[in-house]
């Protein structure tokens, strides 16, 4: 790879981080077609780069909200707990079951642009507080985490940012969510990475990362994520939801369009 490459990941990385890290999003689902278009990283190869990168970057974001005390509670053990289980069954069934990039494509399209344009409405249309929700029961999110958890080892995404727009849905405030997404993102891409690795010893192919790539745009995701963390706390929660819920939106439409092509 050439230094040019190199200081293109290294730039990309750090934008998309820097734009999703207040919302506990890693980056990792935006940088996917970045790196299937541009890049052209070889598919499923993709997936375990993607994961490569939220290991690098992840730590950016963390140490500002460990910093801010937003690190403790609950939450960050019951993601952490039900996605890391669910991470190593999404690269398996990703490998061996999902290789073709147009299906991988129109799943996550299905998935992130109904969710983006829910999270829009209830935030534009909010819903009247004695009619409101409440917030998901511990073993409901436990085992929304280990659903997650397949799915972002099928996509190399983490999963916060599928678990982000969920629960910022069900009413649980975006200060809340997104440090225990990050986290559980950190430990499930760690996971899922050596996973890949593993995988990759044994099945013919390109399922292995791009190392160097991944490195770049990680590095360039671990300041973005600090830069995003630390402004975190200094944007509203409306404009908050309403980004997360635009980000989605954007994701799946990006995905459709390149799926019907």
């Amino acid at each position: 790879m050439g230094w040019e490459l190199g200081a293109a990941g290294l730039a990309v990385g750090m934008l998309i981080a820097t734009l999703t890290a207040p919302v506990g999003v890693s980056g990792a689902v935006f940088l996917l077609p970045v790196q299937l278009s541009v890049f052209a990283v070889p598919n499923p190869a993709v997936t375990p780069t993607n994961l490569l990168y939220n290991v690098v970057a992840g730590p950016g974001a963390l140490l500002r909200y460990r910093r801010d005390g937003a690190l403790t509670g609950p939450l960050v053990r019951r993601l952490v707990l039900g996605t890391l289980p669910g991470v190593v069954l999404g690269a398996v069934i990703r490998v061996f079951a999902l290789p073709g990039p147009q299906v991988f494509r129109l799943l996550v399209a299905a998935l992130m642009l109904p969710l983006g344009i829910w999270l829009i409405t209830r935030t534009l249309r909010p819903v009247a507080p004695e009619n409101r929700r409440p917030e998901p029961r511990p073993r409901t999110v436990t085992g929304l985490a280990l659903v997650v958890g397949v799915v972002g080892g099928i996509y190399g995404i983490g999963g916060g940012s599928i678990l982000g727009p969920i629960l910022v849905g069900r009413g649980v405030p975006v200060a809340k969510v997104a440090p225990a997404a990050l986290a559980s993102t950190f430990a499930t891409s760690l996971v899922g990475a050596a996973t890949y690795a593993l995988l990759a010893l044994a099945h013919p192919g390109s399922i292995a990362p791009d190392w160097l790539l991944g490195l770049a745009c990680g590095l360039g995701g671990l300041i973005g994520g600090y830069l995003g963390a630390r402004l975190q706390p200094r944007l509203p929660e409306t404009f908050l939801r309403l980004l997360l819920g635009t980000l989605a939106t954007a994701l799946g439409a990006l995905y459709t369009i390149n799926a019907l092509r």
